[in-house]
């Protein structure tokens, strides 16, 4: 029996970022993954002069708990910000990129919005808040800002955040820091300005908000995970898990990657998976416990690097472009990494990643490889005004790419703490709660590492 040591199933962002704080409290852990490595869908690559990602490629330092994991991480992974110059976005309208607004007069002169919204808007705060804490996004907006800023502001912006559909996702979940503006100033706009008035602690001015990775790449910081972890506290490759309480204890079992078997027990397991892996790792759950978790629904997303030694198309100038679904386009969106950081692809080279699939288009992800290649060369001809063909291609898939935090959300919460109430010493964690980001999956995991310290306090 491991009667101090806490059990992490999970080696992704929230596992490791867990074990990471659970040993500044002094309390020992063992992680154990299903995948071949650590990092989930965390990967960076290096191939002929290029450095890409498979899974995300930026962050946002939106909560303290990630700036402090990166200073607590400074000897072994370098924090790098997104250039000044890749601060613009544009948006696809008529195929033809515009960028949206950044101030008063460009958010006059913008094609992207009618001038009815642009007026209208001046009448938002004094807009009645809405009561309905299941509206969805696409309502809320419509309601407060007009249809236009749905259609070339938010769709596009859900899209590149949750690959999801505004009209489905409720506002109170998937977007609550929006929602907690309207439920609590009355307003968009007064709330803006409210909160640009309270006075910020020394800990949130380091929240800056600013797009982030990792220099050389998001890999590095998972290796610097690793090594807080500690890797001999870390088993990948594993199969067949089963969790079973044990009077107050949780018996688990599991193969290893050369097949031996394994059994102990524990007095904490906290499973960072997905909603769907649940009923075979916890057995003991009845269907109806778990039933409103398995209603998670989760877009299925295709991402494609493409990278051009010599580029020769539309200046890259910043941080990406996004596609409205108004476009009746096969993509949601383009990031421009090396735009954003540096050295990611050869000097007067480019490095392109196109975002594929979603809630809108799940079909996309079944397609075969040359239809998926024949869309992306066809698309980046029409808009990036190239007809290179990449010197690099990779096509990556992801089925349970991000998970949609709907009207059913609530459902799953109240599921997870019925649970959690009934198996204490059972945390189930990872982005089935508490938001989809990389800051938000390093704040859930500092939080949780405070309630075990409790725990064996």
């Amino acid at each position: 029996m491991n009667n101090n040591e806490v059990l992490i199933v999970g080696a992704g962002l929230t596992g490791l970022s867990l074990a990471h704080f659970l040993k500044k409290h002094g309390i020992k852990t063992r992680i154990i993954d299903k995948s071949d490595r650590p990092g989930g869908v965390i990967n960076t690559i290096r191939e002929d002069g290029f450095i890409y990602e498979s899974g995300p490629n930026t962050g946002v330092l939106s909560s303290y708990e990630l700036v402090s994991l990166f200073e607590d991480l400074r000897d072994n992974v370098t924090l790098e910000t997104a250039r000044k110059a890749a601060e613009k976005r544009y948006i696809l309208k008529n195929n033809k990129w515009e960028a949206l607004p950044s101030g008063l007069i460009s958010a006059l002169s913008t094609p992207l919005f009618t001038l009815k919204d642009k007026f209208g808007i001046l009448g938002e705060p004094f807009r009645k808040p809405g009561n309905n804490p299941y509206e969805s996004v696409a309502d809320m907006v419509v309601r407060r800002l007009g249809k236009s800023y749905l259609d070339y502001a938010v769709d596009p912006f859900i899209s590149g955040i949750y690959a999801g559909d505004p009209k489905i996702l409720a506002t109170s979940y998937a977007l609550p820091k929006l929602y907690a503006l309207e439920q609590n100033y009355g307003s968009f706009i007064k709330g803006t300005i409210a909160k640009s008035r309270i006075k910020k602690t020394p800990e949130e001015m380091k929240v800056t908000k600013q797009v982030f990775s990792a220099e050389g790449g998001l890999g590095n910081l998972i290796s610097a995970l690793v090594l807080s972890a500690g890797e001999s506290n870390i088993s990948c490759g594993i199969s067949d898990l089963k969790i079973l309480p044990e009077g107050r204890l949780f018996r688990v079992s599991w193969n290893s990657s050369n097949g031996s078997g394994n059994e102990e027990l524990f007095p904490v397991v906290v499973t960072t998976t997905g909603a769907y892996s649940l009923p075979q790792i916890l057995p003991f759950a009845d269907r109806t416990s778990l039933e409103p978790l398995l209603q998670l629904n989760y877009a299925r997303v295709v991402q494609v690097a493409a990278g051009y030694t010599e580029w020769k198309g539309l200046k890259l100038d910043a941080f990406g472009a996004l596609v409205p679904g108004m476009e009746k386009k096969n993509i949601l969106g383009i990031l421009f990494p090396s735009a954003i950081f540096k050295d990611r692809a050869p000097v007067n080279g480019a490095l392109l990643s196109v975002f594929m699939g979603g809630m809108k288009r799940p079909d996309i992800y079944s397609m075969s490889d040359n239809e998926i290649v024949s869309i992306v060369l066809d698309t980046l001809e029409l808009t990036m005004k190239t007809e290179q063909v990449p010197d690099l291609l990779r096509i990556f898939r992801y089925e349970h790419a991000i998970p949609q935090y709907d009207k059913s959300t609530g459902s799953r919460l109240e599921a997870i703490g019925r649970i959690e109430r009934e198996y204490p010493g059972l945390i189930l964690a990872g982005n089935i709660r508490d938001g989809i980001g990389m800051s938000d999956r390093v704040k859930q995991a500092a939080r949780i590492a405070d309630q075990i310290k409790i725990i064996f306090s």
